[in-house]
């Protein structure tokens, strides 16, 4: 009986709501402007980066319009984090993905990034990609 009434409750509840429809307290605060140019400011530098990789991997897949889905892969899959604090290195170790031409276009973006010899932030290891069990 109480799961009735429940579910003929729940059909009367609406199923989208207006912003203006929201008690004051849990209404969206908009974000001042130094805290909203902030965080434009980073997703620039996100986008810039992105596009350095995106230019890099080009010349690698022979769709290039491939690339940027080729990167939200990359993003979106596990990888093994291994410290090493005796040799001062944090190995990145990337999973392969699903064909051969997107592990070559990987390779050659962690022998970039190698090359940049970058350290993790606040730490003094030094950032090692690898692609698999290598």
């Amino acid at each position: 009986m109480q799961i009735k009434t429940l579910k003929e409750k729940r059909k009367q509840t609406p199923h989208y709501l207006k912003v203006k429809d929201l008690p004051e307290e849990e209404q969206f605060q908009q974000l001042s402007t130094k805290s909203k140019h902030f965080i434009d400011t980073i997703k620039m530098i996100a986008y810039r980066a992105e596009t350095a990789m995106a230019n890099l991997l080009r010349e690698t897949l022979s769709r290039p319009d491939e690339v940027r889905s080729l990167l939200r892969a990359i993003y979106s899959s596990e990888a093994d984090l291994i410290p090493d604090h005796e040799q001062g290195t944090l190995t990145v170790k990337l999973h392969h993905l699903a064909n051969r031409s997107y592990d070559v276009a990987i390779q050659k973006l962690c022998d970039e990034l190698n090359s940049t010899e970058t350290k993790f932030p606040r730490t003094n290891l030094r950032m090692i990609f690898k692609l698999g069990s290598k």
